[in-house]
């Protein structure tokens, strides 16, 4: 089995290292990566029902990047070890232009939504989405959850009301919780202030699926069923 992948420079082995950064933050747990062709998929979790009765939707966000050189895998690694990796062959790297292949760690044991594999095709349009909104919307359930959940709080108490904040809908954005808000503003999706793109975020439906995609990377919504969302 292959346990490396190749990228075409030192700018893109910086980017994969910015983007994992903000993942372990949310979430401190796994990446999975998969290759196919020329092309690596990194796709990272944000929020995830804690168990079969858990009605939460599922929230990934999604980020792909060219590959030197063709690799066919589908791992799931921890993300930690992984950006340990990273951080080593950044202090080790002499030519930023030069190819760099990064090994990976030991597969790391499988979180639930890592099973999960989002649609590849199939993909409808479903309208576009103001960033401000989706920022506006990620902040106040942060703001909301801080003020809700006091430090020492029992975390079944935590995960409901995370559920309850993150399951709701965006207002004025059809399909898309406020979940998804916040993991494209967490991941640095969403442009900062006085960067606002000249196309909004683009929705788009697949059977129980959303995706909510940028020129910065994908957030993917599995939506509960009977959710309306």
């Amino acid at each position: 089995m292959i346990r490396e992948f190749t990228l075409p420079d030192a700018l893109s082995l910086a980017d994969l290292q910015v983007f994992l950064a903000r993942a372990q933050r949310v979430d401190d747990g796994v990446v999975r990566l998969v290759g196919a062709g020329s092309i690596l998929a990194a796709y990272v979790g944000v929020l995830h029902p804690a168990g079969l009765l858990d009605a939460g939707p599922t929230v990934l966000g999604l980020r792909t990047y060219g590959l030197a050189a063709p690799a066919a895998i589908d791992v799931v690694v921890g993300l930690g070890p992984l950006l340990e990796r990273i951080a080593a062959l950044q202090q080790a790297s002499t030519d930023a232009t030069a190819p760099v292949t990064v090994p990976l760690p030991p597969d790391s044991r499988s979180a639930a939504w890592a099973a999960i594999s989002p649609p590849r095709s199939g993909w409808a349009p479903a309208g576009h989405a103001d960033e401000r909104v989706l920022e506006r919307s990620a902040r106040a359930g942060i703001d909301e959850i801080a003020e809700a959940v006091p430090t020492g709080t029992g975390e079944q108490i935590v995960h409901r009301v995370r559920n309850e904040v993150w399951g709701r809908p965006v207002e004025g954005v059809d399909h898309v919780p406020a979940g998804g808000a916040f993991a494209a503003l967490s991941l640095g999706f969403l442009a900062s202030s006085g960067e606002r793109p000249a196309v909004d975020p683009t929705v788009y439906i697949a059977g129980q699926w959303t995706r909510l995609s940028t020129d910065r990377g994908h957030v993917l919504i599995k939506r509960r069923s009977g959710s309306g969302l």
